[in-house]
């Protein structure tokens, strides 16, 4: 079994604490009075800076306490998060992220973003404020503070849980000395005898006399993420207080070299009053500071909650899809046998089986399924950024985010959504001049929005820009050599042409697009996830394109249906209704016929004629009615079998040219199912019939 690499689980740890930090600094340009987005933020970085000490990655620690120092005068409203101060704090979000991969990553750079946060912050700072001196701003040199109160009496006592939870109470010492001059006591009556010790297990009480003119409030963010359950008491200590405690300082080094019977006595300070509900602390030493025990203030978490979730690599998770996908084939097998054999006890047996199994797969796949806002919240700051680049204002608009889709399909829609933005915010919206122009408003709207439909979801990427240029782009396609000359192509046809390898409409290369290398990544990406890619648009108005991708590629239920000696699995999400096919009217159809139902024709295809079946038909022949993008057909089968659960295996290189089906499938008695892509086979059974009518036409002229 393989060792886990700290430096990784921190790295991972962080990535999530980044990913906050960044959705809270673009929240708080939008309300940068909101108290409690700049709480999440300076908390994602104060819990960066200690992880990072935590686990030897001190040079990110040591950047983010300057960083973390300019913010927390922002959350003592000292400075205002206007523009140039969430600009400031991004760039330093990103050196944050390229000094966890790389320690000694540009250390000017670093530098340089400590000055402009430093700049941010004094230009920013509350009317009557006396200013900071104007020096550049270094490592390890922090914000001037406001004074404070000059010495402090801390006491803390951590749950006894704290040391198998990861918390060091030594590094909450290091970080109190590093405020100041301390005076640090063990407290040490409640460590049990050796033989009833539990080494895991937190005994010791911590006595902290800080000289330090330092605020409340930086004591407490000491503590701020192990409060829980903790006793804790901070207190200031009064000017007698404090000379006793630098006296008693001072003479430590004399009474040590003096020796045990000349050490000299110092009596211990008063014990403040307790302000809360005081819990009894353990007797302490006669040379010790006798200090009541107060409750922390925040409210402490169930101890269910602290492990809510847990992390599991992603190989895993594929590796259990995988033993599930096999065990559903052998129930599959089981159920058939049973079938077979006629034994009622046997056919008990497998249906429980059928259950558990069904059970086990839904739990599995829910394993699998993620929501879809974290991959929307990466795509803020792009939009952010292409945002100040290009001098668009624009209005990013999520929509939908707690869609849920398998987590290796969101894996590979990073890639395709970045380009359709960025191609999206580059050639569609229009700059605000001409957005003026045309009678719209300034700010041009970027909208991104995901929802369930069937046994698929939609993404939709949508701007309310100029829209395609329809003979721009027939123009580029010919002069490209895709479409002769004069070629009728329906406007879909056209549009479609953007995701060609090569195509751009763009009249110079610029750093983000013109180069044709872009939409032709989306096409391919998406259908190696058997999904489609819809595009409308309209002049002035602005382009929609809609990614459509099914909600999983490891297991769905399907509707097994025959044609001729062959089974095949229609995906049950996409099915409707099944109906018998009417004799008379089958007799009449050609090719792709109009169905009558309850008053809506709703057109049908004949797998038979699209699969060149030969043979007599049965007697009774089924419409499977399937929808289709937004469209209704029935698809006309010999005869409906049932349903089953479908594993999905991948086609071989040789036949994924082939888009009528999307994979296929083991059944209970060992032969394989095609499993039909409804989408594909819709167009397919188009286009033949288009073919069919221009050749009859061609004859009758």
């Amino acid at each position: 079994m393989s060792m886990i690499d700290p430096a990784e689980v921190f790295r991972q740890e962080a990535a999530d604490l980044i990913e906050t930090l960044e959705q809270a600094l673009l929240d708080l340009q939008q309300r940068p009075d909101d108290r409690e987005i700049v709480g999440l933020a300076f908390r994602a970085l104060h819990t960066l800076k200690g992880s990072g000490a935590m686990f030897g990655f001190t040079a990110v620690s040591d950047f983010i306490h300057e960083f973390e120092t300019a913010f927390d005068r922002v959350r003592k409203g000292e400075a205002t998060a206007d523009r140039s101060l969430i600009a400031a704090a991004l760039d330093a979000r990103d050196h944050v992220s390229a000094l966890i991969e790389d320690p000694d990553a540009d250390p000017e750079r670093g530098h340089a973003i400590l000055a402009a946060l430093k700049a941010a912050v004094e230009g920013g700072e509350i009317a009557g404020e006396a200013p900071v001196a104007e020096t550049p701003l270094e490592m390890g040199e922090p914000l001037a503070e406001p004074a404070a109160t000059s010495a402090w009496h801390i006491r803390f006592k951590l749950p006894a849980d704290a040391l198998t939870l990861g918390t060091n109470p030594l590094l909450l010492l290091d970080e109190m000395r590093d405020l100041g001059p301390c005076e640090v006591t063990a407290i040490t009556e409640a460590v049990p005898a050796l033989d009833r010790l539990e080494p895991e297990e937190c005994h010791i009480t911590w006595d902290v006399q800080l000289m330090a003119a330092v605020e409340r409030d930086v004591i407490d963010d000491v503590f701020l993420f192990v409060r829980d359950d903790m006793v804790l008491s901070i207190e200031p200590l009064t000017a007698g207080e404090a000379i006793s405690a630098h006296k008693a300082e001072a003479e430590a080094p004399a009474a040590a070299s003096a020796g045990p019977d000349k050490a000299p006595a110092s009596a211990a300070p008063a014990a403040p009053e307790a302000t809360a509900q005081t819990v009894p602390a353990p007797a302490a030493p006669a040379a010790s500071p006798v200090v009541k025990l107060v409750e922390a203030p925040a409210k402490a978490a169930p101890r269910t909650e602290r492990n809510a979730t847990l992390r599991v690599p992603a190989e895993r998770l594929d590796e259990l899809m995988d033993r599930v996908g096999e065990l559903v084939i052998a129930q599959a097998r089981l159920s058939q046998l049973a079938e077979t054999l006629k034994d009622s006890a046997l056919v008990n047996v497998a249906e429980e089986i059928e259950r558990l199994t069904s059970s086990l797969r839904d739990t599995t796949m829910g394993t699998r399924m993620v929501p879809i806002g974290t991959l929307f919240g990466r795509f803020r700051r792009l939009v952010h950024d292409l945002s100040e680049e290009l001098g668009k204002p624009i209005a990013f608009v999520p929509e939908g985010e707690d869609t849920e889709l398998d987590k290796t399909v969101i894996e590979q829609l990073a890639d395709p959504l970045v380009h359709l933005i960025r191609n999206a915010i580059d050639h569609g919206l229009e700059r605000p001049e001409g957005r003026a122009s045309a009678g719209k408003p300034e700010t041009g709207t970027m909208r991104l929005s995901a929802q369930h439909r069937g046994a698929e979801v939609a993404i939709t990427v949508s701007d309310d820009g100029r829209g395609l240029d329809a003979a721009r782009i027939r123009a580029r396609a010919e002069e490209a050599g895709l479409i002769a000359p004069g070629q009728q192509l329906s406007s879909d046809e056209l549009n479609r042409m953007i995701f060609e390898p090569g195509f751009s409409t763009a009249s110079e290369v610029t750093a983000l697009s013109g180069r044709g290398v872009g939409m032709d990544v989306v096409k391919r990406t998406i259908d190696g996830l058997r999904g489609s890619i819809d595009v409308e648009t309209q002049a002035g108005k602005g382009t929609t394109v809609t990614l459509r991708l099914p909600l999983t590629l490891a297991i769905i239920d399907g509707l097994l249906v025959q044609v001729g000696d062959s089974r095949y699995t229609i995906p049950l999400g996409a099915v409707e209704e099944c109906v018998e096919l009417d004799a008379r009217t089958e007799a009449d159809a050609r090719g792709r016929s109009f169905l009558n139902l309850r008053g809506d024709l709703v057109p049908y295809l004949s797998l038979r004629d699209l699969f060149d079946v030969t043979g007599e038909t049965g007697p009774h022949q089924k419409i499977v009615v399937v929808s289709a993008g937004s469209m209704r057909v029935g698809l006309v089968v010999d005869q409906i079998i049932g349903n089953n659960q479908t594993v999905i295996k991948q086609l071989s290189r040789l036949h994924s040219g082939i888009k009528t089906f999307s994979g296929a499938t083991i059944l209970g008695d060992g032969t394989v199912a095609l499993i039909l892509d409804v989408l594909n086979l819709v167009s397919t059974g188009q286009k033949r019939e288009e073919r069919g009518r221009m050749e009859r036409l061609g004859r009758a002229a």
